[in-house]
């Protein structure tokens, strides 16, 4: 498959962005100071859990897209020397 210029360039402005945002996110989840992500005794809930799940996913998924839209920037690139 053959991807076009500007849908790599999308995708690997994606998988920037997923990391951005996600390794925002895990940081502030780990500082959490409202009582959501750690219990009285500082032990991780549920919320912790599952939103450290969701972060981890998309670290992953935004890791594999971003190659994607790499591999096509790269090989735009050849094509055009």
């Amino acid at each position: 498959m053959k991807l076009s210029r500007r849908v790599s360039w999308f995708l690997l402005a994606f998988g920037v962005w997923s990391w951005v945002i996600w390794v925002t996110f895990a940081k502030n989840l780990w500082k959490d100071g409202s009582g959501l992500a750690f219990d009285d005794a500082g032990d991780p809930t549920a919320y912790f859990w599952v939103h450290l799940l969701l972060a981890v996913t998309s670290f992953v998924l935004g890791t594999v897209i971003g190659a994607i839209g790499l591999r096509g920037v790269r090989a735009a690139r050849r094509a055009d020397a």
